[in-house]
């Protein structure tokens, strides 16, 4: 089993190799990268947090000022409601079609609760790994994104960050993570976890809060 401290320290390795990653390809095309201060798009994309992610953040989270934390706290419980509205509809749009579900999801919107009144991230810092790649053209099961904002051209060639790679590492420090719990069912690793959820959770019940 591996120590809590080396899966730490083996995650923020895998986010700096994304930052860098991200620095190298907005180096390399200026032009089509368009990350700019207080663009907050990526901030309302919907992804969910591995477990390594949410008890990482979670323990930065902590560390902040606590008016800080109740603003960010507030917010959090404003996209609970949003999200539930949204797991509404999926359920009803499965109903009909799966296909028609996955291209409601991915245009779906959701402010992310760390995005503070002046769209900046309170934990910017520590922000995840999705995060850090959001601008730069990703590859996902083969096929690949790109930031509606960017000026990434379809059809052309541009390296791309991988992240099926990226969330088997993320999916593995989950389960190492896991296994300092005695019994939890390691597989339960592949389950996501809300921002909201991920904050608002005390982190000494992250781990249990997995399996409700």
């Amino acid at each position: 089993m591996l120590s809590l401290e080396y899966i730490i320290e083996r995650y923020e390795h895998l986010i700096k190799k994304a930052d860098k990653t991200f620095e190298e390809t907005a180096e390399k095309y200026k032009e089509y990268v368009r990350c700019v201060l207080h663009c907050a798009d990526c901030c309302h994309a919907m992804f969910g947090l591995f477990l390594i992610e949410a008890y990482y953040i979670k323990n930065k989270f902590d560390k902040l000022d606590p008016e800080v934390q109740r603003a960010a706290l507030e917010r959090a419980k404003s996209a609970d409601v949003t999200l539930k509205e949204i797991e509404k509809k999926l359920r009803a749009e499965r109903e009909k079609s799966e296909n028609t579900a996955e291209q409601s999801l991915s245009m779906m919107r959701v402010r992310c609760p760390l995005l503070d009144d002046n769209d900046e991230c309170i934990l910017y810092e520590y922000r995840p790994l999705t995060c850090r790649v959001y601008g730069i053209p990703t590859s996902i099961h083969g096929k690949a994104h790109v930031c509606n904002k960017s000026a990434f051209k379809p059809g052309s060639y541009y390296p791309v960050y991988n992240l099926d790679e990226a969330y088997q590492e993320l999916y593995y420090l989950s389960r190492q993570l896991l296994s300092w719990e005695a019994g939890k069912e390691l597989d339960k690793a592949s389950l996501l976890i809300s921002m909201s959820k991920c904050i608002s959770t005390p982190t000494d019940q992250l781990l249990a809060e997995v399996f409700k």
